[in-house]
């Protein structure tokens, strides 16, 4: 096991190092590499976190929940293993384990904070039982992939019946998520946003999942939305309704950046941040109770938002030749429909490229974009909208429909580069999940 073990960790960070240099991800090949010499090294190497282990799940805001919770952690002073690149199958979080062990196989953390594909959590949860799950939300994603959402939450169920001891950190406002943490019988803590928030701007024609009770079937009612399925809902039959709420958020304000306050049973907490889109609440929310389930003080919470600085797409910012750049990554309706609402929150000029690629591990099923109320981009102040990726002509068609005038241009180099200058130097990149690495690096050449 130890000359196993030590070829395995030497063998993954050479692998890495080298794909760094060629300009490839390494991290998914480091950890498949690593396993394959020593299967067992992600339970050796995860036995070794001193405090506890944190996974984050759902289907939109894992990567920024995550890599924002391991900011608090690393604030508060403690040592963190993070597979904060968002790489989050079963490859993924070995590596983020190995990559982050000496040579002699030793690891000095105290607490592990990993994201985790849903459909993984069954390949993960034999190696290591996490101490917390964060469930962030459940929306329709890759159906071709993923099946419908109740397979998912089945999936979910089974995972977590390896893991007795779980706290689940559920959104009580998603109904889906909160029925999850009620059905696993596990204990639970819920964040949410318990009033309406009249500004929001969402639309009425969303498709929203989870329409009916999870324990009986009854259609649902809800006294408002937030967005999607998420918002106060209650079963007319059975009487299930969100459950109360232990993370709570009000007093909201969405005009330059993204200000609210947190209550909950022994504190208030004023947060202040530069993010933008009302969906962010949630996330900083996630991370916050997560962070204050284990006891945490995060005084300095507001410092840490200000220089948290938005990686791998999520609404990342780039400036080049004089123009402001935003790429985010939207790969399903929820998804896109939230980055809609973000964009409208500008109401100055901009234009707009959408890169819509049907690979693998986007799911060859492209339905979903009509699903998408992109109608909305017609009220948006949107001067100008390029169209690309391989499915560049089914996204134009989209727009048609719309009635809403866009450009195809396949190269996603060539339609970035067509609205970069002699427009309004205000441009928004929406990208879904395999044009996102090589759109990132292609701006981050670029960058002024």
């Amino acid at each position: 096991m130890g000359i196993r073990k030590t070829l395995a960790i030497s063998s993954a960070k050479v692998i890495n190092k080298l794909c760094i240099l060629f300009g490839k991800q390494g991290v998914t090949l480091s950890g498949k590499i690593a396993q394959k010499i020593c299967p067992n090294i992600l339970s050796d190497l995860s036995s070794q976190v001193k405090k506890g282990i944190y996974v984050t799940c759902g289907t939109n805001g894992k990567t920024t929940t995550n890599n924002m919770l391991n900011s608090f952690l690393v604030d508060e002073g403690f040592k963190t293993i993070c597979n904060s690149t968002g790489s989050n199958m079963l490859n993924g979080v070995i590596a983020a384990f190995v990559l982050n062990a000496k040579i002699n196989g030793k690891i000095d953390t105290d607490y592990a904070v990993i994201e985790i594909d849903e459909a993984s959590t069954l390949r993960v949860f034999p190696y290591f039982k996490p101490d917390y799950m964060i469930l962030t939300n459940l929306f329709r994603d890759q159906l071709d992939r993923y099946g419908e959402i109740d397979l998912t939450m089945d999936i979910l169920i089974r995972a977590l019946d390896m893991c007795p001891d779980c706290t689940i950190i559920a959104n009580a406002d998603d109904v889906l998520s909160a029925s999850l943490a009620k059905k696993s019988n596990h204990k639970f803590l819920t964040f949410g946003i318990k009033d309406n928030y009249k500004d929001n701007q969402q639309s009425t024609t969303e498709i929203r999942e989870g329409a009916f009770c999870q324990f009986c079937g009854s259609r649902l009612e809800y006294n408002f939305y937030h967005f999607s399925q998420l918002g106060s809902y209650h079963c007319p039959n059975c009487g299930y309704k969100r459950p109360d709420i232990d993370f709570n958020v009000d007093n909201i304000n969405l005009k330059n950046g993204l200000k609210f306050t947190i209550h909950s049973k022994d504190s208030d907490f004023d947060v202040a941040s530069n993010y933008r889109g009302f969906y962010n609440i949630y996330n900083i929310l996630a991370a916050y109770s997560a962070a204050k389930a284990e006891g945490l003080e995060l005084k300095g919470i507001n410092k840490i938002l200000s220089n948290f600085k938005p990686e791998n797409g999520r609404m990342e910012s780039f400036t080049i030749g004089g123009c402001n750049v935003l790429l985010n990554l939207a790969k399903n309706p929820a998804g896109f429909n939230q980055n809609i609402s973000a964009v409208m929150e500008d109401d100055s000029p901009k234009d707009l490229v959408v890169v819509i690629n049907d690979n693998a591990q986007d799911g060859r099923d492209i339905s979903w974009l009509w699903d998408v109320d992109f109608e909305r981009f017609a009220g948006a102040n949107v001067k100008n909208i390029v169209v690309s990726g391989t499915r560049a002509y089914d996204m134009e068609l989209r727009f048609k429909y719309s009635d809403i005038e866009s450009k195809a241009i396949v190269d996603v180099e060539s339609a970035i580069s067509e609205l970069l200058t002699g427009h309004t130097n205000n441009l928004y990149v929406l990208v879904n999940y395999t044009a996102l690495y090589n759109t990132r690096k292609w701006l981050k050449a670029k960058e002024d």
